[in-house]
């Protein structure tokens, strides 16, 4: 499976752009660990997986790794991006302001 990424922009314009509720539904998905696994394949490499939305006995495959270490590392960094994405729909965030 593919993935495409669109970026958003937010401005005191109002100018405030909406992201599909699938699109957001599948990021919420992929935030959680519950829903990736891991799967030796016959040449050693381990494989990331997650699991589909709605056939829950489908898998997609995601990125091939040479350890299993390497693997998680992977589903959790995965997981992060896509927290990072949730968060982000909250609207842009301060780290600084000046007096």
């Amino acid at each position: 499976m593919t993935y495409f990424y669109r970026t958003y922009s937010w401005s005191s314009q109002g100018d405030n752009q909406e992201i599909a509720k699938e699109t957001i539904d599948l990021w919420r998905h992929l935030a959680e660990k519950k829903n990736w696994r891991i799967v030796q394949l016959p040449n050693g490499y381990y494989q990331t997986e997650h699991r589909d939305i709605e056939k829950k006995d489908t898998w997609y495959d995601v990125t091939r790794r040479e350890t299993i270490e390497s693997a998680e590392g992977a589903i959790d960094g995965s997981i992060q991006h896509y927290a990072k994405r949730l968060d982000f729909l909250k609207g842009p965030k301060v780290v600084k302001t000046f007096k």
